[in-house]
């Protein structure tokens, strides 16, 4: 288990910034401009196992969660994704789930393709599988903080955006809401996270968990892009 000052914790926590996929090689080389149609194609079909998989992973964690302020809250991550349910504000279907497939139609993926998971790559399903297990099972705490990597995710957002923008110019603009919309969401939900993250774990222990947490995330996220990496070369 990681040692961790209490005074150093948030600081150690968003120096995981160093271990985020945003400087794996398929990450950058996508963000140069310099991945084929058929590589973007491939980790838009492949990162959607991961996308479909987010509203379970917060699922689990609301399972787990005594604290009903937090219940509340966390609960609009799952909203989010899934999108709307008849009758209440917005469309149903309009969440981030939604969003990305119609990426994968402006990639020129078909949404069958998409949900029938014929492109999904080995590697890719277990290391998402991995990650809604540990939601499941680890203290709800260690799976909030598990989120974290919601702290680069804006920077990350905002350049992938503008790198598609510029680079990829045959993919509709429309495709791209699901970037737009986290650039809004990804910082309202990492603040919340490292609210309650503070909170709770206030014992050394308890930060060291958190923080091997972070770095469990920070690891799954790698290795899906390795695994697509592999599968793209």
């Amino acid at each position: 288990m990681t040692a961790v000052l209490g005074t150093d914790f948030v600081a150690t926590l968003r120096a995981h910034s160093q271990r985020y996929h945003d400087a794996h090689p398929f990450h950058v080389r996508m963000n140069e401009g310099r991945c084929t149609p058929e590589q973007l194609r491939g980790w838009v079909a492949n990162r959607f196992y991961y996308q479909e998989a987010i509203p379970r992973k917060d699922a689990a964690i609301l399972s787990n969660c005594p604290d009903v302020d937090v219940r509340r809250r966390w609960i609009r991550r799952i909203t989010d994704h899934d999108g709307s349910v008849p009758g209440s504000d917005g469309e149903p279907g309009d969440g981030g789930i939604e969003a990305w497939l119609r990426l994968g139609e402006a990639a020129g993926l078909t949404r069958e393709e998409i949900l029938d998971h014929r492109h999904l790559v080995p590697g890719v399903r277990f290391a998402v599988d991995a990650y809604v297990n540990f939601c499941r099972t680890r203290p709800w705490v260690e799976a909030v903080a598990s989120s974290l990597t919601e702290l680069f995710a804006p920077d990350l957002m905002a350049s992938r955006l503008a790198a598609f923008e510029r680079y990829y110019p045959w993919i509709e603009p429309s495709g791209l809401e699901y970037f737009r919309n986290r650039l809004t969401q990804a910082p309202r939900d990492c603040s919340h996270a490292l609210e309650v993250v503070t909170t709770y774990c206030l014992s050394a222990e308890s930060q060291a968990a958190a923080v091997d947490a972070l770095s469990f995330k920070c690891d799954v996220l790698w290795s899906q892009l390795d695994a697509i990496d592999k599968a793209y070369p």
